[in-house]
């Protein structure tokens, strides 16, 4: 399902230290006992505790605020190596469920060796959360998401950027501006010693690669072993990350476009599904469709149902679906309504979003500049019609409270990176960056397809399988490597981790 107010894009997401690290039981004041309730539904063997951390890390003896925290244990108690920790990406996607989609996906051997845990980063769900007072309608996703009017004006974005700025601002009170991807690292270090371990391992992709980037770049010698999918480029954050959303379309879209000449109905050719979906974008500028449930679908709403969808490619039909309604051919598709969470406020995934992406990096304040880089990104890569390139809130953000975090070869080698080779969320040459900064750290295995994240059980290649021999042995790849999906029918399963 997708939400008019905000279109999430759902998808199907070494040096080994010393010997095994026995069980550890209630450590550390961790009070283990039931999780609040996951729509989704969880394991029940899941548990979940509160831990309390700075919200100043420069004045720890200050207030407090609350992380929770989630632990899947080891059936294996004996075979039990450490933890393992988990993100879902975003920033602002919550994650204490986490462990109970990774024991659906993880080998045995991996299950065996760690306790799975999850956590509900800082300001995010569960954990003391932030909001900009805004209702689901006033953040539709072609705002949030700044896509340039149909004459590629930014005025409104501009516009609308500025307010935003102002509400999360308000309304984020003393927590707001502190979050951000080095605290919740910080955060993560802490969740560690509560665990009673010397060193933690982690997993996760997306954003989440990012914040596993900075863990290991301030804690280096407490990291065990680190898995990064979907990797961001740690010199890019976050405007010219975001900016890669432009290339990063047009170099998924032949993967669409072979699925649609193969479905029939959208072009004999890739250059005419092409054609036709440019088209009808400009069509839907001039005269919106109206959804029974969505309202009006004008053209920048089409290209956010596309970027959403292009994640993976189980999910082209749904593309396929939404053009044939909007051009008379089909019934309307299936449109959710926001997930509401008791005690979390339904725009708390924009308000951690604003505050991390705002909050780790100084924007350029100067709009002339967002006005010359989308008219360019417009005619480079036209159907995102320069979104990636746009303004955002933080072009009116306080100065960040610090700089962000060096992500330097300085550590273990103790950290493998997956890729695909045609991302449309966190495109190849973010993966490029993150090896570069992490130098003899790492290595790289790149997987030939254009999925949003190469852990993906629903398409198995040699990601799934390094990445499950790292883990529960340590053993990193001699060399980078690259690989086509496995020789196998690409399958629906339990694990759809979303990363944003």
């Amino acid at each position: 399902m997708i939400g008019r107010r905000w279109v999430v894009g759902a998808v199907v997401l070494a040096v080994a230290f010393g010997g095994i690290v026995p069980a550890v039981a209630e450590v550390s004041g961790l009070a283990w006992g039931q999780c609040p309730p996951d729509p989704a539904g969880s394991d029940p063997r899941l548990r979940c505790a509160v831990l309390e951390v700075p919200l100043d890390y420069r004045a720890p003896g200050g207030r407090k605020i609350e992380i929770r925290v989630s632990r899947l244990a080891t059936a294996k108690p004996g075979l039990r190596r450490g933890v393992l920790l988990h993100n879902g990406g975003g920033p602002g996607q919550a994650s204490l469920h986490l462990p109970s989609r990774y024991a659906q996906a993880y080998s045995r051997e991996v299950l065996d060796r760690y306790d799975l845990i999850g956590f509900d980063p800082r300001g995010v769900g569960y954990s003391t959360p932030i909001t900009c007072g805004r209702s689901p309608a006033e953040l539709p996703n072609e705002w949030v998401m700044p896509f340039p009017a149909a004459d590629g004006s930014i005025t409104g974005n501009v516009d609308y950027a500025r307010d935003l700025a102002r509400d999360c601002l308000k309304h984020g009170g003393d927590l707001v501006r502190h979050v951000t991807t080095a605290n919740t690292a910080r955060d993560m270090d802490r969740i560690r010693v509560a665990l009673g371990e010397r060193r933690i391992s982690y997993s996760s992709g997306s954003y989440g690669s990012y914040l596993g980037a900075v863990y290991a770049s301030l804690f280096p010698e407490r990291t065990d072993r680190i898995v990064l999918d979907g990797n961001v480029d740690p010199n890019r954050v976050w405007h010219r990350q975001w900016a890669l959303w432009d290339s990063g379309a047009e170099l998924r879209f032949p993967d669409f476009a072979a699925w649609a000449v193969r479905e029939g109905g959208f072009g004999a050719t890739q250059d005419q599904v092409r054609t036709g979906l440019l088209a009808l974008a400009k069509e839907l500028d001039r005269s919106p469709v109206t959804h029974p449930k969505a309202g009006p679908v004008n053209g920048n709403l089409f290209r956010a149902i596309f970027r959403a969808y292009s994640y993976h490619s189980l999910y082209f039909p749904e593309i396929g679906a939404w053009w044939l309604f909007l051009t008379g051919r089909g019934p309307a598709p299936a449109w959710g309504d926001p997930e509401l969470v008791p005690g979390v406020p339904q725009d708390n995934s924009v308000a951690v979003l604003m505050a991390v992406t705002c909050g780790d990096r100084y924007w350029p304040h100067d709009i002339a500049q967002y006005r010359r880089e989308v008219r360019v990104n417009r005619a480079r890569y036209p159907i995102l019609g320069g979104m990636g390139a746009n303004i955002w809130p933080c072009a009116f953000w306080p100065e960040p409270l610090e700089p962000p975090t060096r992500v330097t070869p300085e550590g273990p080698t103790n950290v493998l990176l997956l890729q695909t080779r045609r991302d449309p969320a966190t495109p190849y040459a973010g993966a490029l960056g993150m090896r570069a900064s992490l130098g003899p750290r790492a290595r790289l295995i790149t997987v030939d397809t254009g999925n949003h994240g190469a852990y993906d059980p629903t398409t198995p290649s040699c990601a799934i399988t390094e990445t499950h021999r790292f883990l529960a042995t340590g053993t990193l790849p001699s060399h980078d490597l690259t690989c086509e999906p496995d020789p196998t029918q690409t399958r629906a399963t339990g694990f759809v981790p979303l990363l944003r």
